[in-house]
């Protein structure tokens, strides 16, 4: 310890006769030529370097901008289409029952007055789930007379066609279509004239 203050003691000794002989003092420690970087020696510093360093950091900066722009996009929309068609599942389960309730109103006749409430207060109930299915977003696919389409159509039978106009068209519907959000979550089964 004795060590350490002498020597802090003659620093303190060497300032004090260079102040009073009046030479300027710097405040940075003194340090070795083997403590200066390369290329610093000669106190010259390369603009060149920092500009395409600072330019090779604004392209990554740029690019992972992008990148994440990129990515906000796409999970916004894949949220959106799967708030779409989140309920698809529900939805086909229940058109099993709306072909119920078509069968059941082309089934029965409507001869007495009793049988004439029974008749239309099923087509009552299938409106009322037919408008409930449409609200979030079902339609029902138009077939009659349409071209025979593989991306909306499922070819139960081939028959041979009454008219020439009806080559190649949808001549009867077996089962009905549907689209959810314009997407097809059951096919039509048709009957194709040929």
């Amino acid at each position: 310890m004795t060590g350490k203050k002498q020597k802090q003691e003659n620093e303190e000794k060497d300032l004090e006769e260079q102040v009073l002989q009046g030479t300027e003092v710097s405040s940075e420690p003194v340090t070795d030529e083997s403590e200066v970087p390369m290329g610093e020696e000669s106190g010259e510093t390369a603009p060149a370097d920092h500009q395409e360093k600072l330019s090779e950091l604004n392209d990554k900066y740029l690019r992972l901008y992008s990148e994440f722009d990129n990515y906000r996009k796409r999970t916004l929309r894949e949220r959106i289409e799967l708030s779409k068609t989140a309920s698809a599942d529900v939805i086909a389960s229940l058109l099993p029952v709306l072909d119920d309730f078509e069968r059941a109103l082309k089934a029965h006749s409507s001869d007495t007055e009793h049988e004439k409430v029974f008749h239309e207060g099923i087509s009552l109930i299938y409106n009322k789930l037919l408008n409930a299915l449409i609200q979030k977003g079902l339609e029902q696919m138009i077939t009659m007379g349409e071209p025979f389409n593989t991306d909306r159509h499922e070819a139960v039978a081939n028959i041979s066609a009454p008219d020439p106009e009806l080559l190649g068209k949808v001549v009867d519907e077996v089962e009905k279509g549907y689209l959810l959000n314009g997407k097809v979550i059951r096919y039509a089964k048709v009957v194709v004239g040929s």
